[in-house]
């Protein structure tokens, strides 16, 4: 048995190779999320248990078999984070940035679930949130939906279906949880373990059950729409109008409930056939009552979040094309004179073009070695420098991915000739 440490299970190292695709989807969605006025906000992976226990709620999944939770030297009860919305809205309470006023946030990170490993689903896996407080009316509710399906377009993603529902108020769902159990106690024995015990804990969650045989057995159950009081109709009414004038598709899926109790009104999810089973790339909706209950003033608010797991796996899948990433130029040189020069002209370069990737060959070697390395790196050119063309001012420039023929350029027209080859600009 080897003695070579390995990562643990379900947390997973992101190799250089695989980090450029990671990039352009984090790019991507900060220019977005700026577009709109979000700002980033950063908290700690690390926070008290008792914050997930009455956010998430007691009784969920999450809190009882899925969280990383321990007893520090102080005896403090601690947890890696789950998930992001309840560090968020604990910052802006201890920090006042919701006190009468409206605030648009985004952060990203690891979070952290004891879960069984699978496609799309790791026990560190990464997130984006963003969320918005002040705003309690469907105009939000809207953009929100909008501003993702324009980060799609921006990444080239296709194949993924907009699901909305209305979970109504604290009442409408007490009343209705309380139809439902009615009704799935009379087909109990035909529900699955799981559904067996949901229903004692979170009944709600048995109609996001993926069991075909317990779906089926949903047909007849009540549906949460005929519960809704006015005012939450009115609004999911107006959510889809709007929807309806940006010609946003979306599907009104009266089974979709959110797993964490603080939902209510308004919850979506963007989801995919491409997958497998983990089918959800994007999922969130409102929860006006968390921040009171957190300790803070009440407070309407909306967020979602984004798995970039997920979200990369499926970008491969459709083999969407990322911006290239490999360097432009790897600097060969051979002879003293050549490696000092280079690496005072990689500079001078680097200076000139802001945008230029350049990779300067150090450790010594012959030209063929480090024509080796120069191809090993993916570069498109190698910008050749000996002893020789220091005396006369000159470098080749030569293509490393097809057969033209190398050019010789002088140290004064460099700068310029590289720009127009690469298409950057000069500083």
């Amino acid at each position: 048995m080897s003695n070579t440490l390995q990562a643990i299970r379900g947390m997973n190292d992101i190799l250089p190779e695989q980090t450029p695709v990671w990039q352009f989807v984090e790019n991507t969605l900060r220019d977005v999320l700026q577009n709109y006025g979000f700002r980033e906000i950063r908290m700690p992976v690390l926070e008290k248990t008792e914050l997930f226990k009455r956010s998430i709620g007691e009784v969920t999944d999450i809190v009882e078999k899925e969280m990383y939770t321990f007893t520090d030297r102080n005896g403090d009860s601690l947890t890696l984070r789950p998930e992001g919305t309840a560090g968020c809205v604990r910052a802006c309470i201890q920090h006042s940035l919701i006190n009468r006023q409206t605030q648009r946030l985004w952060y990203t990170g690891p979070m952290f679930r004891h879960e069984r490993p699978q496609q799309g689903r790791y026990r560190q896996f990464f997130q984006i949130g963003v969320e918005v407080f002040g705003l309690e009316g469907p105009d939000i509710d809207a953009e929100m939906l909008m501003m993702t399906a324009r980060l799609w377009r921006r990444l080239g993603l296709k194949q993924v279906s907009l699901q909305v529902n209305s979970l109504g108020t604290a009442d409408v769902r007490a009343n209705y949880r309380e139809a439902l159990v009615a009704y799935l106690d009379t087909v109990y024995q035909q529900l699955d373990e799981d559904s067996q015990r949901r229903l004692k804990t979170n009944p709600l969650r048995i109609l996001d059950s993926k069991n075909t045989a317990v779906q089926a057995l949903l047909e007849g159950a009540p549906v949460l729409a005929d519960f809704l009081d006015e005012e939450s109709r009115t609004h999911f009414r107006a959510l889809c109008e709007q929807l309806d004038l940006a010609r946003i598709d979306y599907i009104v899926n009266p089974r979709l409930v959110r797993g964490l109790d603080y939902y209510g009104r308004t919850v979506f999810e963007w989801v995919t056939d491409q997958l497998g089973a983990q089918g959800t790339v994007c999922a969130g909706g409102r929860y006006d009552v968390l921040v009171e209950y957190l300790g803070g003033r009440a407070t309407p608010a909306i967020g979602f979040a984004l798995g970039l797991e997920r979200l990369i796996a499926l970008l491969e899948k459709q083999g969407v094309e990322t911006p290239d990433t490999s360097p432009h130029l790897y600097v060969v040189t051979v002879g003293e004179q050549a490696q000092q020069q280079g690496m005072v002209l990689s500079e001078h370069l680097r200076d000139a073009l802001p945008g230029l990737r350049l990779v300067t060959h150090c450790g010594g070697g012959s030209f063929k070695s480090q024509f080796k390395k120069a191809d090993r790196s993916g570069a498109h050119y190698a910008l050749v420098l000996g002893d020789d063309e220091v005396q006369r001012r000159v470098a080749g420039i030569k293509p490393l991915r097809d057969r033209e023929e190398q050019q010789t350029v002088s140290f004064d027209e460099l700068n310029s000739r590289l720009a127009d080859l690469f298409g950057l600009q000069l500083n």
